[in-house]
Formats: structure tokens, sequence, C-alpha cells
């Protein structure tokens, strides 16, 4: 599943390398990878088969799930399909609470102590996906853990999930689709350990070299 997965993200355009051009992120880092995955969306073959992997990923790994809850705003069309297809509720969590109506944070039915899934697009430094699951689980929610569709694979956010007592399920990460990329001539070979060295050190410029 991680090498599908990788391979049609990459066919799309999701993920997108592009060691010897860096991006830049918002922060200022420089780096080898673009992801957004809010293009599965416009890409209904690659979104058949993304939203399916989520379905039996959380049927495989959380079979108990009472409910989807997607983060806001990239993982909430994602939950809206996989729980259509598990025939599950589906609910959001906000970044900020309204500030007319009921106020709410938590959009969708939910009752404490249901058992509950977070669907996230994409898990880097892992802070906006434990933002979700401590909203959910200061609402009562038992929050079983997250599927993700990509992850990098990055310590501070393994860190962070280990020491908030989340696991995570990514239906693909940075290690496989790099191997992908070398395998379809999208990437030199060399360029694997250096896109590797920067996940492992996102501040540390020395891999562009």
């Amino acid at each position: 599943m991680e090498k599908i997965i990788a391979e049609q993200l990459l066919s799309i355009g999701a993920v997108f390398l592009r060691p010897e051009q860096p991006f830049t992120w918002a922060s200022g880092i420089k780096s080898p990878i673009y992801c957004d995955n809010r293009l599965i969306l416009s890409a209904p073959g690659a979104r058949t088969i993304v939203e399916q992997a989520i379905a039996d990923t959380v049927k495989a790994e959380f079979p108990q799930a009472e409910s989807l809850m997607g983060t806001s705003t990239a993982g909430i069309a994602h939950a809206a399909i996989a729980a259509s297809i598990l025939g599950l509720p589906m609910g959001y969590v906000r970044g900020e609470a309204k500030t007319h109506g009921r106020n709410n944070k938590i959009e969708g039915r939910l009752e404490k102590g249901m058992k509950v899934v977070v669907i996230e697009d994409l898990v880097s430094t892992g802070g906006s996906a434990l933002e979700v699951v401590e909203a959910l689980r200061e609402a009562g929610a038992d929050v079983l853990g997250i599927v993700s569709i990509f992850t990098y694979g990055m310590k501070k956010g393994l860190d962070r999930f280990a020491q908030a007592g989340v696991v995570n399920h990514s239906l693909s990460n940075l290690d496989v689709l790099v191997d992908v990329a070398v395998e379809k001539g999208l990437i030199a070979p060399q360029w694997k350990d250096r896109i590797l060295k920067f996940r492992n050190n996102p501040s540390d410029e020395s891999w562009i070299r």
C-alpha cells in the first residue's frame, strides 16, 4: 500500500521533489519536498485509491471506531469520504471556535466516551493533528489514534506523538516515496540520502551542498 500511495501522490503532483531548487517553507527552512494532498480531491483515480486506503486502515487498525474526525481544513473532505465508505458518522475540529452561534470548535455530533479516529492529510511535526486530538479529548472523546495520508517521519513529530500517547498510521511516508522517485527516474539516486538527511534535521542546510 505504501508504494501504491506514493506512486499516486507523485503522479498527480501532490508530493513534488525538487532537491536542485529547494522550496522555502513559511518558517524559512529550505526543503527538497513540497506536499499538497488537497490535489488528491481533484484526481478521481487517485482519490478512489487513497480514500479506500484510509477506510481500510481505519477498519484494520481501529475496528472499534465510532466516528471519524477531520482536521481543519485539509482533513475534512478525506474524513467525509472515508466515513461514507465505512458507514460511520464524521465531524471536524475547527482551528478556532466560532465567534457566533453556539461557538463550536468541534462540528458534528460528539458524545462523551465516543471512540473516534482523527483523519489528517499530512504529518510533519505533528502539531496540528495533536491540537485536534487535545480538543477532542477535552470534549470527552476517546481518541483511538490518527490515520494520515503521508508523513515525513520527522523525529519531532514522532516524539510528540509518543509523549501524547497517540498512534499515527500513515498510508505512505518519505522513505518509500524517495525510493519510488528514484525508481521512476524523478530524482537522481544520489539525492536519496540528502533528502532523508533533510528530514532528519530540517534546519541543517548541509544537505543542499
